[in-house]
This record gives C-alpha cells, structure tokens and sequence, in this order.
C-alpha cells in the first residue's frame, strides 16, 4: 500500500482496495478481495463491507490512510482476519478473538445443532463443555437450550480468560455459565458442579468437547494464521491426533445420566478409528458419525448406556 504520487490527489477507497488486494495476493493471503473489503470497512467504521460500493470515490485523508495501513501490514504478515479485527459471529454471538485461543470457525456451529436436538425433552440440562476455548460453544449453549446450566473447562488459563470475557459481553453470569480449570473432565470437581448449581455428585446431560486433533506430524505445515498465531496447546493430540479424545472417552466412566449424548468434533479421517475403538468405552453406546453443513465428515457421538 503505497503513498499516491505527489503529483495526484489523495488515494479513493477504490484505489485502496484494488492496491491492498493485490498487495494480499502476492502474499499468498486467502480470499485477498474479501479480506481486503473486510480491513477496510472496519478501519474506516463502515457498518459494513457493502458501504464500500457507496464509497468508492471518497478520497482518504492521512489518519485514515495510517490506520489501514497498520491493518494491512498485519494481515499481510498472516495474522489472522479475526484478530485484527478483534472477534467473529458465533451462531449470532459476537466472539472476541486473539492468541489465547483458537477462532471459532463456522463448521464447528453445528454441535449447538446436535446438543440442542438430542436435549430435547430434557428438563434443566447440565451441560459440560472441555476445551472451551474462546467459549463460543457454552455460550451458544447456555444462550439458546433452554433452562440449561453450563459448565465450561478448560486447561488454558488464558483460554479461561477469553471465554469469561465473552461470556460477560453476552451477559452470562453463573449458575447459567460457568468456568473450571482442569485436564479435561477432572475439571468438573464436586466444586465446580456446586458452582454451576448441581449437586456435588450430579451426573452430566450432555457432554461436548472440540479438543486438539491434529496429529503431531503436521506441525509447521499448517498455514501461517494457525501455525504462527494460534495456541500449540489447542492444535495438536499426539501421534494421531487422538491422545486427548481417548484420555477424555476413558474418564466418562460414571460420569453421565443414561443416555446422554457425547458430542465430539474431530478429524474426517479420524471416525472411522473412534467407530472401531468404541469397544474401549463399554459403558459408552457408539452412536454415529455426521457432516458439517459442508457435507465434510467433522463429528462423532456417543450416547452412555
């Protein structure tokens, strides 16, 4: 993005757009167009990237020429779209974003969909969420199940601490929402139960967890927004990625109502390999694999017995 010739008046939103997105694609940004409309649209306070049409002959005076300009060197380095913008839309909710946790992406929706349709006909749900990451799941959760209370767990303090930001920008307070620390499901102690207004020794009516499953071997192979500014600790489950899914399958034993869903997000490769391992959790019913809304295998369930 560089200063117009001196000899020319001052560069248009137009000009902008067309020098950012070239600039992105040299680069090897993705959607270089889409990202370029969505830095410049919150860098000059449109309510959204269609105001852009409206102004693409507005010239840009040298603050606002500053600000972009710190914006498109970021995204051109790799950083990614949400963190400099400062958060995405999860089901709706506005999700802040930044480096103590993954972004929430569109696909992972859907496991609201499937918690919400298996909890159906379930009074007062108590539901536990490992790996909360940024929150948007529990959140989702506890905004949209009704009468539902919400245990989010995670072994990321700093994850912790995004999810109860967000949990405070969508106005969620405990008993509806609330937060442990822990690995995996040792996080929901008879403490936290009591704080997220069970009884100490309540059984869980919905289980869901997004957990790292990238195998180990990909590291340094990922793209440089997840590879250079996302947590490792979120990204990587061991030789096959599964260390964690499996860790956490082992500690349900006792831990759910009958018929409870577990609800997991994982690998398209990965759900064949849970399918014939599901003889490991006797207790635990195998109970099926699904798609995201962009027919990709990305989920598997569990119903306890």
């Amino acid at each position: 993005m560089a200063n117009a010739p001196a000899n020319q008046g001052p560069m248009t939103v137009l000009e902008i757009l067309n020098r950012t997105k070239v600039f992105f694609e040299k680069k090897g940004v993705p959607d270089a167009l889409l990202d370029a409309q969505y830095i410049i649209s919150h860098g000059l306070k449109m309510k959204s990237r269609m105001d852009i049409y409206l102004n693409f002959e507005k010239p840009l005076t040298p603050s606002e020429l500053d600000v972009l300009r710190e914006m498109v060197a970021r995204r051109a380095n790799r950083e990614p779209l949400q963190h400099i913008i400062g958060d995405t839309s999860f089901r709706g909710f506005i999700i802040k974003c930044d480096r103590r946790a993954l972004i929430p992406r569109p696909e992972t929706e859907s496991l609201v969909d499937m918690a919400r349709e298996r909890l159906k006909g379930v009074e007062n749900p108590f539901i536990v969420e490992i790996g909360t990451g940024s929150g948007c799941i529990s959140i989702s959760c506890a905004k949209e199940i009704e009468n539902a209370k919400v245990l989010a767990c995670d072994i990321s303090e700093d994850a912790l601490s995004l999810a109860r930001e967000n949990a405070e920008a969508n106005e969620l307070a405990a008993p509806q929402l609330t937060f442990a620390k822990g690995d995996l499901l040792n996080a929901a102690t008879a403490e936290a139960l009591t704080a997220a207004g069970q009884d100490a020794n309540a059984k869980i009516d919905c289980l869901i967890a997004n957990l790292p499953y990238i195998p180990d071997s990909e590291k340094g192979k990922l793209q440089p927004e997840v590879d250079k500014f996302d947590p490792e600790l979120a990204l990587y489950g061991g030789p096959d990625g599964l260390d964690l899914v499996r860790k956490l399958l082992q500690q349900t034993q006792g831990r759910l109502n009958s018929g409870a869903p577990i609800l997991l997000e994982i690998g398209s490769e990965q759900a064949e390999v849970l399918k014939d391992e599901a003889q490991n959790y006797p207790w635990l019913e195998f109970a099926g694999i699904h798609k995201d809304y962009n027919d990709n295998i990305r989920f598997v369930s569990y119903k306890a017995k």
